[in-house]
């Protein structure tokens, strides 16, 4: 019954199951039982009319109705004679609860509604107040009858969409339709988790939760229900994580690596400066992975500029002291090509060979790479998803970095472990410059060990980030030629946040006419970068602020993950407010990586959102990466954290939230993990109900672990 479509609820139907589908992701009668309130009004008390105020949220009175008036759209009073129902505007009842009279008003379901407010008759009327021409009234309020028996004094208010209302699927027709599911379900709905679990951790049952998320009996009811059904949801989802994880930790034999080797020393010893304490403790948790003979797989947080490209080196050469070779893998010919620079400079002391392969690398140079990798002579190879070509064959491939991993597919990924011909995947190393919350990193990467660098390098500058308006606009220009005289370069970004929309392809053409007229040549060179260009405009223009050959690179988000430009010392962000807290942070960071003073301008618009102002104002007085992604979280929900509408969730939380449960499901992964220890493969009687549960299409995630 639970897995019956929607359609054959009683009271859905066709074309209700359409719009229950495609509004609310609604399919069968549990999808609809696991479409939880958001919140509920409590519906125990009534106010006398007489002490009615405009500004309460809700208002429920018991009232006699008096008169009923039929207006026209004149306002003209016609007759409810049922041949004329079609020329009414709106239906006027005044209604008297003996403190004060209330005008009640329908502009739908007339025909219904003149039928039933006689005159005389009481009714409980409840709904929001509104006022008109000075006085308060009701607009479609729920009418029911004084003696109808209600479930429960809370009244849970569903998700909604306008085009459900004009559907007919309105908040009391949904409490209608989960009456009508829960009475169908729970006789024979089976208990998900283990008696043990249940008295262990005080839950209640799950027929008692459904019933009282739903129609909860009192506050009580309600809280018990809340967290049996929140608790369930991240303990199975980390459950099937860990699950992953417990299995690959005791099956996934990885290439033993004991040794350091005389290149990791030297590079080591070569180092400029001293490295972070947090770096420190990185690669020790890296080298307990390596040494441990089971395959590494870890994740590698840290902010921009706090040095993982220097883990990720140094964890590359303990790999070739293990007669291994490693790869690093980036999503764009930009960013590996900045990579190459990078780490050739901290290789020179050690005479490890290092080589580029990305899509425009010539035929002969191909060639050279492809023996180089075969023979063991190249030892490490940076380069796009140019590197999971067919062609690239390694001599032992022991370490793939995998750098921003979100930017690559699954399959693409998953072609890396067969490039070991000995069938050992090679140890995998996943880093992102993304500051991921904790309780989302526990979540998208539950079945991966994660390190963090939250540590800055010494002697790195602050970045002094300010808000400016339009109308400081002329100052923003000055500012910008004083910088450019002094040998700085500029980045001015525009929201692109779908390459379709016309409006922002608008602003970014007229921003850069602006400021070609603002920054003439021959004085000034001003290059753009955006996503309709092709590669090698967006390669040629990048290369040319990259290169110092502009001073000014007017750009959409593409520059937003991977150009390292340490002259360019100034990043203006026009419209501001467009963009997420983490996205702007990701963004501010390209500069601010010379030895240079460097600044971030945020553009604002005249009229913006109290939620976006507090995003300017939290980015303002921080550079944490990490505490920024906490409050863009909070603000914004755990959906994508670069600003746009992906969900980036490996499984839909329908009642749970990494925004504040944060505690809850750091419990119920313990609580996971402590099963697991005790039953690994969840095949012991009591826990069959486990393993059922996370054989359902909802528990099935992605296994990040093995990148496929």
């Amino acid at each position: 019954m639970a897995a019956m479509e929607i359609q054959y609820l009683h009271g859905v139907g066709p074309r209700r199951a359409a719009l229950l589908r495609s509004e609310l992701g609604v399919e069968t009668v549990m999808d609809l039982l696991h479409t939880y309130p958001f919140r509920y009004i409590d519906r125990s008390g009534f106010q006398k009319i007489s002490e009615l105020r405009p500004d309460q949220t809700w208002i429920q009175i018991r009232a006699v109705v008096q008169s009923v008036k039929l207006l026209g759209k004149k306002g003209d009073t016609l007759e409810a004679d049922p041949a004329k129902l079609r020329s009414v505007n709106r239906l006027s009842a005044l209604v008297s609860d003996g403190t004060g009279t209330l005008e009640i008003v329908f502009f739908k379901g007339i025909k219904f509604m003149v039928t039933r407010l006689v005159a005389g008759r009481e009714f409980v009327f409840f709904g929001k107040p509104t006022v008109f021409n000075g006085r308060i009234n009701m607009v479609h309020p729920e009418v029911d009858d004084p003696d109808k028996t209600v479930s429960g004094t809370l009244t849970g208010v569903y998700p909604s969409t306008e085009k459900l209302k004009t559907g007919g699927i309105t908040g009391k027709v949904m409490q209608r339709l989960v009456g009508s599911a829960l009475e169908m379900v729970l006789p024979q709905l089976k208990e998900t988790l283990p008696d043990y679990i249940l008295k262990e951790k005080g839950l209640v049952p799950l027929s008692y939760a459904l019933r009282q998320i739903h129609f909860p009996v009192d506050q009580s009811a309600l809280s018990k229900a809340t967290y049996r059904l929140k608790f369930e949801e991240l303990f199975l989802l980390q459950l099937s994580l860990l699950k992953q994880k417990y299995i690959r930790s005791r099956s996934e034999y990885g290439i033993p690596m004991p040794k350091v080797g005389p290149a990791f020393n030297r590079c080591f010893e070569a180092l400029p400066y001293e490295l972070t304490g947090a770096q420190k403790r990185v690669i020790k948790e890296i080298r307990e992975d390596l040494m441990s003979g089971r395959q590494m797989n870890r994740l590698l947080q840290g902010d921009v500029g706090s040095g993982k490209t220097m883990v990720a080196v140094l964890t590359a050469l303990i790999a070739i002291g293990n007669d291994c070779q490693a790869c690093v893998m980036a999503p764009t010919e930009v960013l590996a090509r900045q990579h190459f620079i990078n780490i050739s400079k901290y290789l020179a002391p050690t005479g490890v060979q290092v080589a580029l392969l990305t899509g425009s690398t010539g035929t002969a140079e191909r060639r050279r790479i492809h023996s180089g990798l075969e023979d063991g002579s190249i030892g490490i190879l940076i380069g796009t998803h140019a590197l999971i070509e067919d062609t690239v064959v390694f001599r032992r491939l022991g370490l793939a970095v995998i750098d921003e991993q979100h930017r690559f597919g699954v399959d693409q990924r998953a072609k890396l472990w067969a490039k070991n011909g000995d069938g050992i995947p090679p140890h995998v190393l996943v880093m992102t410059a993304t500051p991921i919350p904790r309780t989302l990193a526990m979540t998208l990467y539950g079945d991966l060990d994660i390190s963090v660098i939250d540590e800055m390098p010494p002697g790195r500058k602050p970045i002094i980030t300010r808000q400016f308006g339009e109308n400081k606009r002329l100052a923003l220009y000055k500012f910008m030629k004083d910088q450019i005289a002094l040998g700085r370069q500029i980045f001015v970004v525009y929201p692109l946040i779908f390459e379709s929309e016309k409006m922002d392809y608008q602003n970014l053409e007229m921003g850069y006419e602006d400021i070609v007229t603002n920054f003439p040549l021959p004085r000034y060179k001003v290059a753009i970068v955006h996503g309709q260009q092709t590669a090698d405009e967006k390669n040629f223009n990048m290369g040319a602020f990259a290169g110092g050959r502009a001073d000014i690179l007017v750009s959409t988000t593409v520059i937003e993950v991977g150009v390292d430009v340490p002259n360019a010392s100034v990043m203006v962000i026009e419209s501001a407010e467009r963009f997420g807290l983490s996205q702007l942070h990701q963004l501010r960071g390209r500069v601010g990586r010379g030895s240079e003073a460097s600044y971030c301008i945020l553009m604002k618009g005249q009229k913006i959102s109290k939620e976006s102002q507090k995003r300017l104002d939290l980015l303002c007085e921080t550079e944490n990466g990490f505490i920024l992604a906490e409050e863009d979280m909070k603000m914004r929900g755990p959906g994508d954290l670069e600003g746009t509408q992906q969900s980036g969730l490996p499984i839909t939380l329908n009642i749970a939230s990494l925004s504040h449960d944060g505690a809850l499901l750091s419990d119920a992964r313990a609580y996971a993990a402590h099963i697991l220890d005790l039953d690994p493969a969840l095949s012991r009687i009591e826990n069959i109900p486990l393993a059922e549960a996370l054989r359902s299409d909802k528990y099935m995630t992605k296994d990040y672990s093995r990148i496929s």
